[in-house]
């Protein structure tokens, strides 16, 4: 009735399984991260570039820039970066001129040369080459 043959898997078949899908991780799981660094950085300039616009339309309506996100029809809902607006430059105290940033907070501080992102009202972006997608 009962045949001597056992149905299953041996515990050495489950650890050679184990080992492999391991190994695999090890692999895969650092390129993930890069690609999360990558569309995280994207995602923050794409709100760069929406914050820069609502900006924009508040000065054709006002004559002047304003500092609140609020303002510039942006809330700041990102988990990854924080936003801030400075009106003014080095050079003019008035608010003819702004600059827009993101901050990188948490998981994303470790996007290595790329955890401030700032635009201005000139269009230029820093940092300059390698974080900024075309």
């Amino acid at each position: 009735m009962k045949s001597g043959r056992q149905n299953g898997f041996t515990l050495i078949e489950l650890m050679i399984t184990v080992a492999i899908v391991g190994i695999l991780a090890s692999i895969a799981y650092p390129g993930y991260q890069k690609y999360m660094l990558s569309a995280r950085r994207a995602d923050a300039q794409a709100d760069l570039l929406k914050i820069q616009l609502g900006l924009e339309k508040w000065r054709a309506n006002h004559n002047t820039y304003s500092s609140n996100l609020a303002d510039a029809g942006f809330s700041d809902n990102n988990p990854y970066y924080g936003y801030s607006i400075t009106v003014g430059s080095a050079t003019a105290t008035s608010a003819s001129a702004y600059t827009v940033t993101a901050t990188a907070t948490g998981a994303q501080a470790n996007d290595s040369g790329c955890t401030s992102l700032a635009i201005n009202q000139s269009g230029n972006k820093t940092p300059a080459s390698g974080c900024w997608t075309k």
